[in-house]
């Protein structure tokens, strides 16, 4: 498995704390099956000509260091687009050495003409890889389907699937409606992952969903080359409570 969002860059924002923190969470990565990790500390693209990167080049030596040798790690942005009309082609604001940039949107919901803005950055030479949309207030399936007939990659987060809910439900329907291109965990120093929501989907007979989700397009996103459609496919509720039993088994 590929993960292109996570916060195990220890001690940076909201998300580990520490290395031995961050240490932890990769080595049960690496018995899951994670094969790369991309730490994405947030970042506002207001701020991002100020990014600290020296600095978090150094941090980063520093958990590379003490990380076991799987996964391998990468470094990257979770980038706010918190003003409009930013420049994010400067080195150093994407996914490893790809073209593809991480950006999510204000917690406040999806702003106006965000798909101008979207559009923007793959005109710019950029692949967006928009984060979480089913946090977003405002959000659909029909914008989503919007944003990914412009070029834009839509990362939904693993554990979103058991929120139930208002996001759950959206969480759900784009993996359903095949409109979600990756899975992530966007893990914070904590439980977690994609193991669990890869098992699900292989016990109900979408082994080659779980697959693209989980492995060949983050693969294909780090590589600078286009995500393969993920086919629609239905979710039963003895299903998703199946999955709500491996998340809670993988807490123990």
């Amino acid at each position: 498995m590929i993960d292109i969002h996570s916060h195990l860059l220890p001690g940076v924002d909201d998300g580990s704390p520490s290395v031995d923190v961050s240490v932890e969470v990769l080595t049960r990565f690496a018995g899951e099956g994670v094969e790369t990790v991309v730490c994405t500390p947030h970042l506002r693209a207001s701020k991002a000509a100020e990014a600290p990167h020296a600095a978090y080049a150094a941090i980063f030596d520093t958990l590379l260091a003490a990380a076991p040798g799987t996964p391998a790690l990468q470094r990257g942005w979770e980038i706010m687009l918190d003003v409009p009309g930013v420049d994010l082609t400067a080195p150093g604001l994407t996914l490893g050495t790809s073209s593809a940039v991480l950006v999510e949107f204000p917690r406040t919901g999806v702003p106006a003409r965000a798909g101008d803005e979207l559009f923007r950055l793959k005109m710019a030479g950029l692949v967006p890889v928009l984060a979480h949309p089913e946090r977003y207030w405002g959000c659909t399936p029909e914008l989503v389907r919007s944003w990914r007939q412009s070029g834009t990659v839509i990362q939904v987060d693993a554990v979103a699937l058991l929120a139930g809910g208002r996001m759950g439900q959206l969480a759900l329907a784009l993996v359903e409606e095949g409109l979600a291109d990756c899975l992530a965990s966007d893990n914070h120093g904590d439980r977690r992952s994609l193991a669990a929501v890869r098992t699900w989907l292989g016990e109900q007979g979408a082994a080659e969903h779980a697959t693209l989700l989980t492995e060949i397009n983050p693969r294909r996103v780090l590589s600078n080359l286009g995500v393969l459609p993920v086919p629609p496919v239905r979710v039963g509720h003895g299903l998703l409570a199946r999955l709500r039993e491996l998340m809670r088994g993988r807490r123990h």
